[in-house]
């Protein structure tokens, strides 16, 4: 699962990008609200955290304009603006959950495991259709089906699309990793999905959105 955190306070932004790191989620965390704009255009997210008092763009603007670009990613707004007006806006631009500043992370991070546990995303890409609750994998409306190893290799690029993957983060999803192992995995993965995965000599590989 993959989280953009948007909070200009740094101390506590540092600490609950280590928390959720911790806690097996990939993070990016930006300061500023045309940061997580831009980010948000270059990946998928399962899950934005944002702080509404932020530079350049507030979180509530933030997510008004990305809703407006038809993103439906689930958000929980941390913000130390409790008035009501603020958290009915926060509801009102398509937010899902609201967390009032001081909180202990922890707490946050309970709310996170429990929006995400509930969030059946599903992922289009070309002939495939992902549906991550129940790790479902359709090619034009039939299902395929993936070894343990491939599965590993498809969420990794199906997560990180238009990203070089280097090869150490490969390896990580084989037995016994290898050069020879990782070419002969990843050749099964293209002609079960029809993915058109580039080898990109000398850095690792790459599934491109076309």
């Amino acid at each position: 699962m993959k989280i953009l955190l948007l909070e200009d306070d740094i101390a506590l932004g540092g600490t609950i990008e280590d928390l959720l790191i911790e806690s097996g989620y990939m993070v990016d965390y930006v300061i500023a609200g045309n940061e997580a704009i831009d980010m948000s255009y270059n990946y998928k997210y399962d899950l934005y955290i944002f702080d509404i008092n932020v530079p350049d763009i507030d979180g509530l603007d933030v997510l008004e304009a990305l809703r407006s670009a038809d993103d439906d990613t689930a958000t929980i707004f941390i913000s130390a603006m409790t008035d009501l007006k603020t958290v009915l806006k926060g509801f009102e631009v398509g937010g899902d959950d609201f967390v009032k500043k001081p909180f202990y992370p922890e707490e946050l991070l309970a709310k996170v495991k429990l929006k995400l546990a509930r969030e059946d995303k599903t992922i289009v890409f070309e002939e495939i259709t992902y549906f991550t609750k129940d790790e479902r994998i359709e090619r034009n409306r039939k299902s395929i089906y993936l070894s343990s190893i491939q599965l590993k290799l498809f969420k990794l690029f199906i997560s990180n699309t238009n990203r070089i993957i280097v090869k150490d983060e490969l390896y990580e999803c084989l037995e016994k990793p290898s050069d020879s192992a990782l070419r002969f995995h990843i050749s099964k993965l293209k002609n079960s999905t029809g993915f058109e995965i580039k080898n990109m000599r000398g850095s690792g590989y790459i599934l491109e959105k076309s």
